[in-house]
């Protein structure tokens, strides 16, 4: 074999183990990724539940497509308000943590700071970390990390972008 050959022979050998490692490389990424807060599909979420603090819950409910709030006499509400809310659900997870890790009152969950609850299941909301602009979010027995844009706003709170 001549040496060209040969350069090129092993060149091409070098190629394929690199891009075999980078497929596995990305296989084991997404194996290991955090994913998001809740399974749930956030357009099949048909009932929502919202309070922060200690105020009352507001509750919500999907009906013929549209968003209704059901305390009292039924209201129709902002589509794309609840739109924000019931996509929360699909939050992309930074990091997963064992609630026990935890003391509740050292990030905001004791009492937590807005409860949302999306076809039953509940998201507590915490303070803000201090290694940058995320929140506590606990899930069942897990706290996640995710960007402060997911945190609930009151109605009427104006949105402001992060970049």
């Amino acid at each position: 074999m001549k040496r060209a050959a040969r350069q090129r022979l092993v060149l091409l050998l070098a190629v394929v183990a690199l891009l075999t490692w980078a497929g596995w490389q990305l296989q084991r990424d997404a194996r290991n990724a955090p994913g998001t807060l809740l399974t749930l599909d956030p357009d099949s979420i048909s009932h929502v539940a919202l309070s922060f603090g200690g105020a009352s819950t507001t509750h919500y409910e999907k009906r013929d497509g549209h968003w209704w709030q059901t305390d009292g006499k039924p209201a129709r509400v902002d589509d794309a308000r609840l739109a924000d809310l019931t996509g929360i659900a699909a939050a992309s997870v930074l990091r997963w943590r064992a609630a026990s890790d935890f003391q509740p009152s050292k990030i905001g969950m004791a009492p937590p700071l807005a409860i949302l609850v999306l076809d039953g299941q509940t998201l507590e909301f915490g303070e803000t970390s201090v290694t940058g602009p995320q929140r506590y979010v606990r899930v069942g027995q897990r706290v996640a990390l995710v960007s402060v844009r997911y945190m609930p706003r009151p109605p009427g709170t104006k949105v402001t972008e992060l970049h």
